[in-house]
C-alpha cells in the first residue's frame, strides 16, 4: 500500500513524504499548517495512502475540526509502544535509539490522572516532560526501525509477523477512533444529568457544602457509629473510628466493610455511593466536561499493558449506569448500543479451540451453559468458577469451584494454567496477535525467598489473564475498525437535522461515539438507526473470523436502538440481537 509520511522542518512547515513498499523516501511537499487539512484530503480523494506520523493525537484533531477524515494510517508512537516490548522483535536494539518513542500521548498531559485498575494500570510515564519528536527526520528514521524490525520478525517467524503487523494497524486504527470519539464527543442531555444528581443526593448546594440527601445519610452513619465528629471522607480517619466502634478493619473496601454486621455499615455504604457520585460525576465534572450538549472524554488506547483503553480525562471508563439516561441523542437521531456478554470466557474459549466451552456458550449465556454441563450448581457459581479461572483466584470459593472446571474444559483451562505457569518462571506470554507481557520483576532470593516467592505468583496470576484480556482487547480493536470503515460507507442523510456538535465530519453521518472494553455506542440519524445496528452486528462478526477463523463461538450482542443509553430502553429479540462466528 502507498504511504506518505507526515514531519514537521525547522521552517514550521510540514513535510508530506511519499514512501514507496520498502520505505524509502520519495516525493516531498512542503505545506503551511494551516493548508495541511486540504493537502492532506487531497490524497484521501485520490490515492487514500496510509499516512506515517509521529503520534495520531497531534495530528488528527486538527484535521477533523477542518473536516477531513482519514482512512488509515501508522502511529509511529503507539507501534513503537507493541514493537519495544513484543518478544518477537523486543531485543531489536534499533528500537531503542531514541527513547523520545516511549513518551505518552499528547492527549494525556492535559488531562486529568488516568482509571487505571489495580491490576492493569495505565502504563505511561504521566508527568515527564518528555515527548514524542514530531520533526520529519526522527519519524523517517523511526518508520525505518519499524519496518527493519518487521522484516526481521517475518524472516524468523511469517505467521507471528503477519499476526503482529495486524495488530499494529488495529492499534493505529484505534489511535484514529479515540481522536473521533473525542472529537464528535457523547450526546449528553445536562438537564438529566442534572435531574439524576438532585434525586440521588439533593439540590444542588452552594460553595463546598454537602448536598441535602447526602448529608442526611451521613448523620445516619455519625449517629450508628457514635461519634458525631467522626470524619467520612478520610479513608485513614475513618479506619480509626470504625475501629473504636468495634468494627475491626483495615480498609473502608465495600469488599471489606461487607464482612462486617454493624447498623453503621448499611448506611456508611450508601453514603460512599453518593459520595463517589458527586466526586466523580457531580455537578463540577458537568461544568468541566460537557459543553454544546457534548460530552468529550480524553481516550489513551493501548493505556494498560494488555492493549486494553484508558482514559486520562473525564473518567470514561468508569460512567456509573446510573448516569446512562444522560446520554442522549439529538432531535432525529438515535442511540444504537451494543455490548458483547462475557467477551473474555468466550475468546478463551476460542484460543484454546474449547469445543465443550464453546457449546456452553453457543447462543445463550455462557453461564448458564457451563451450570447445564453439571460442572457447577448454579449462576453464580459458575461466574465465580470462570473469573477466578481468569484471575487466578485460589482461595475461598474460586479455590473450591475452579478445579472443577478443569475437567470440564481441560482445553481452555490448560491455556491459562500454561500462562500463569510460565509467568511464575519468569517468561513472557503473548496476545493472539502478539502483544507480549512485561518481564517479571527479579527480587533477591536469597535475601528475601519469601518476597521472591510471592512477586513469582502475582506475576503468574498477571500472565494468567494477560493472554485473556489482551486477546479480547484485540477483538474490540478490530470490532472498531471494521465498524468505523461500515459506517463511513453509509451516505450522509441530508434530511435530518445536522448534529452540528459532532463536528463537520460527522454532523450527517453515523458515527461511534463511546467506547468502553466490550461496548460501543454509535449516534445515527433515525432513518440509519437499522443500518447502523446491522453495521454494529456485521463487524462483530467480522471480527471474529479475523481473529478466530472459523472457530464455534458465539459472541452474543446486547443490542439497542433508542433515545438515551440506558439498559432500560427497549432490546431487540434475542435472535436478532446475537452474533455467531
Amino acid at each position: 500500500m502507498h504511504s506518505v509520511l507526515v514531519g514537521s522542518d525547522s521552517s514550521g512547515s510540514v513535510v508530506l513524504v511519499d514512501l514507496d513498499g520498502d520505505g524509502v523516501p520519495g516525493r516531498r511537499d512542503r505545506v503551511s499548517t494551516a493548508d495541511l487539512p486540504e493537502a492532506i484530503a487531497a490524497r484521501e480523494r485520490t490515492v487514500r495512502p496510509r499516512w506515517v506520523w509521529s503520534d495520531t493525537s497531534v495530528w488528527y484533531p486538527q484535521l477533523l475540526a477542518a473536516g477531513v477524515r482519514v482512512d488509515r494510517c501508522h502511529d509511529l508512537r503507539l507501534c513503537h509502544t507493541i514493537l519495544s516490548r513484543t518478544a518477537a522483535v523486543r531485543h531489536h536494539a534499533p528500537l531503542r535509539e531514541d527513547p523520545r518513542w516511549e513518551a505518552p500521548p499528547a492527549s494525556a498531559s492535559a488531562a486529568e490522572p488516568g482509571d487505571g485498575e489495580a491490576l492493569f494500570d495505565y502504563t505511561g510515564p504521566g508527568g515527564t516532560a518528555r515527548e514524542v519528536p514530531h520533526d520529519l527526520d526522527s519519524a523517517l528514521a523511526e518508520h525505518a526501525r519499524h519496518l527493519t524490525a518487521l522484516r526481521e520478525a517475518e524472516a524468523d517467524d511469517p505467521a507471528r509477523a503477519r499476526s503482529l503487523r495486524l495488530l499494529l494497524a488495529a492499534e493505529s486504527a484505534g489511535g484514529l477512533i479515540a481522536e473521533e470519539l473525542r472529537g464528535a464527543g457523547v450526546p449528553w442531555d445536562v438537564d438529566e444529568h442534572d435531574r439524576i444528581l438532585t434525586e440521588a443526593l439533593g439540590p444542588r448546594p452552594q460553595f463546598d457544602a454537602k448536598p441535602a440527601r447526602m448529608q442526611a445519610v451521613a448523620e445516619e452513619v455519625l449517629r450508628a457509629l457514635g461519634d458525631p465528629r467522626a470524619e467520612l471522607d478520610s479513608p485513614v480517619k475513618l479506619v480509626k473510628t470504625l475501629r473504636r466502634a468495634g468494627i475491626a478493619v483495615s480498609s473502608t473496601s465495600q469488599w471489606e466493610l461487607q464482612q462486617h454486621e454493624h447498623p453503621a455499615i448499611g448506611p456508611l455504604l450508601h453514603y460512599k455511593k453518593l459520595a463517589r457520585l458527586l466526586t466523580a460525576n457531580g455537578w463540577s465534572w458537568l461544568a468541566a466536561w460537557v459543553h454544546d450538549g457534548r460530552y468529550r472524554p480524553v481516550y489513551v488506547p493501548g493505556g494498560a499493558v494488555t492493549g486494553r483503553w484508558a482514559s486520562t480525562g473525564g473518567g470514561a471508563l468508569q460512567i456509573p449506569r446510573q448516569l446512562r439516561p444522560a446520554l442522549r441523542a439529538d432531535p432525529g437521531w438515535k442511540l444504537v448500543s451494543a455490548d458483547v456478554a462475557q467477551l473474555e470466557p468466550r475468546v478463551l474459549a476460542a484460543m484454546a479451540g474449547d469445543r465443550a466451552m464453546a457449546q456452553a456458550a453457543a447462543g445463550a449465556d455462557l453461564y448458564s451453559g457451563i451450570v447445564a454441563t453439571g460442572a457447577v450448581s448454579s449462576r453464580d457459581e459458575a461466574k465465580t468458577a470462570v473469573l477466578g479461572a481468569m484471575y487466578g483466584g485460589t482461595t475461598g470459593a474460586s479455590g473450591v469451584l475452579v478445579p472443577r472446571l478443569r475437567g470440564a474444559f481441560p482445553a481452555a483451562m490448560g491455556l491459562v494454567d500454561r500462562a500463569a505457569a510460565l509467568g511464575e518462571r519468569g517468561d513472557v506470554v503473548s496476545t493472539w496477535l502478539g502483544r507480549t507481557s512485561p518481564e517479571l520483576p527479579e527480587p533477591d532470593a536469597e535475601a528475601d525467598p519469601e518476597r521472591a516467592r510471592r512477586v513469582s505468583r502475582e506475576h503468574g496470576r498477571f500472565t494468567r489473564n494477560f493472554v485473556v484480556q489482551g486477546t479480547a482487547a484485540e477483538w474490540a480493536l478490530a470490532w472498531l475498525a471494521f465498524l468505523r470503515t461500515r459506517l463511513a460507507a453509509l451516505p450522509e442523510d441530508v434530511e435530518a437535522p445536522p448534529a452540528t456538535a459532532s463536528g463537520p465530519v460527522f454532523a450527517r453521518r453515523a458515527h461511534p461515539v463511546f467506547f468502553l472494553h466490550d461496548e460501543v455506542i454509535v449516534h445515527a440519524p433515525a432513518s440509519q438507526a437499522e443500518a447502523a445496528a446491522e453495521a454494529v452486528r456485521a463487524s462483530a462478526v467480522e471480527a471474529g473470523r479475523l481473529l478466530f477463523g472459523n472457530a464455534p463461538v458465539d459472541f452474543p450482542l446486547d443490542l439497542r436502538i433508542s433515545e438515551r443509553a440506558d439498559k432500560g430502553a427497549e432490546k431487540e429479540s434475542p435472535r436478532e440481537g446475537e452474533v455467531s462466528v
